[in-house]
């Protein structure tokens, strides 16, 4: 386990970049082509790639793909009473706090006789992906099922890689059925992406796929989105990162903790310390090695702590400098002074604010939603919201009044343009007035 302490004030620029550079971005090459061999199989062979790279990528072989409402029954009566409580409760938060996000139309007279109007529509048709190759996410089904069915999609449609036996996660199964959502498929990976782009035999394709995955998810999304018409993504959304920002007073036990909650999702995964104080570091080293011993995917972790950073800041300002920088996925402040910390960072996915404020907290029951953008893109994309599920377009409608008001002004911008088409758009309309009024309009607007 790499877990030594970088100074970061013995950094030149060129060590800094490379303290926070991502892991899997060196291998970029390689995979590109990689996923793009998957895409073209897909886009190829439909549903008979889908079955070979499913048995190839995860060990079973399959005699069907979708998933039947009987199964998805059977897999409600499996469950305990405490196991469909929690799926329950969280599903209520999570729609709570997305409900909240639901706009109303915007409708403004800009002019006298001109009214324009902002609407919101659900998008047609969403591929929802959901991770599953080391561990099942039914919260990620939650995250992305809640608000498509806020949004009132009309056609949502589920994908996850099977598990050797070829079945999906009982919790899976149900979270998906409390969301509404009734097509789902025994498919991951960069081959479910492009199934979900492209369309095959059995799964017809949609208008837009959200959901985190691994680095070949993340490619491969990237690449559909240039190469199919009509076709968009959530976000790059690729292996788990935190970045932690803690002082002298922190909890070293919390912190380890925070940080292994993140290294057990993958070993592309990346967690990053920064403090003002080295006993602080050196604390949760310790913890780091006694907590991982503890944990069921202690192999997983402890490959992802190979790219962690612990790394010491002159002061908390600069620590802030440093998240800023890196842009996390996650962010944890175990500060004294959090509140006042929050005001003054910029990039993160999604921030927790306090010593008992987990990152767990938002990734399951808390309310917010865990997609979130990776790779430093916080700086530009933001966390997921009810908002993604759904296209924003204006109407306008004007009166012959609202139109002879806007005249001399669109006129003389038409000319400025030197468009005489737009122009003459405007001026047929007023100089065909029965009253015969305005058969000069054109005059007088050059006048």
């Amino acid at each position: 386990m790499k877990n030594e302490i970088i100074n970061w004030l013995n950094l030149s620029d060129t060590e800094r970049k490379l303290a926070l550079s991502r892991p899997a971005i060196a291998e970029s090459g390689l995979l590109s082509q990689q996923v793009e061999n998957i895409l073209s199989n897909v886009r190829e062979n439909g549903d008979k790639a889908l079955f070979d790279l499913t048995e190839k990528f995860d060990g079973v072989k399959l005699t069907t793909l979708r998933v039947s409402s009987a199964q998805v029954k059977a897999a409600k009566s499996r469950l305990t009473a405490a196991r469909l409580n929690a799926i329950e409760t969280a599903y209520g938060n999570i729609k709570r706090f997305h409900q909240a996000q639901i706009t109303a139309d915007i409708r403004v007279e800009t002019t006298p006789g001109v009214v324009c109007t902002l609407k919101t529509e659900a998008i047609a048709s969403v591929g929802l992906y959901i991770p599953a190759g080391s561990a099942p996410l039914p919260s990620t089904v939650l995250m992305l099922g809640v608000p498509a069915q806020l949004a009132e999609c009309p056609r949502k449609v589920l994908v996850c890689p099977p598990d050797k036996n070829g079945q999906l996660a009982d919790e899976i199964l149900v979270a998906a059925s409390l969301c509404q959502i009734d097509e789902i498929y025994s498919v991951g990976g960069a081959q479910a992406c492009a199934a979900l782009a492209f369309g095959t035999e059995t799964i017809a394709a949609v208008n837009k796929i959200f959901g985190p995955g691994n680095k070949y998810v993340t490619e491969a999304k990237k690449q559909l989105s240039q190469q199919v018409n009509g076709f968009a993504i959530d976000m790059p959304a690729g292996p788990s990162e935190v970045l932690v920002i803690a002082d002298a007073k922190a909890n070293a036990d919390f912190i380890a903790a925070d940080l292994l909650s993140q290294a057990e999702h993958g070993p592309d995964s990346q967690v990053i310390l920064l403090s003002d104080s080295k006993i602080l570091i050196e604390k949760v080293q310790s913890a780091l090695v006694s907590q991982l011993a503890e944990l069921s995917r202690a192999n997983i972790a402890e490959q992802a702590l190979q790219q962690s950073r612990l790394i010491l800041t002159q002061d908390l300002a600069q620590a802030v400098e440093v998240s800023n920088e890196y842009g996390p996925e996650h962010l944890i402040i175990q500060t004294e002074n959090a509140q006042q910390l929050l005001a003054e960072l910029r990039n993160a996915g999604s921030i927790f604010v306090g010593a008992y404020t987990p990152e767990s907290a938002g990734d399951y029951a808390s309310g917010t939603n865990h997609v979130l953008p990776t790779y430093g893109y916080s700086k530009v994309i933001s966390s997921l919201s009810l908002a993604d599920f759904s296209r924003r377009f204006t109407v306008q409608e004007i009166s012959r009044e609202g139109l002879s008001n806007l005249a001399q002004c669109i006129c003389e911008l038409t000319d400025a343009e030197g468009l005489d088409g737009h122009k003459r758009a405007v001026t047929i309309r007023l100089e065909a007035d029965s009253t015969g009024q305005n058969s000069t309009l054109e005059q007088s607007l050059e006048a």
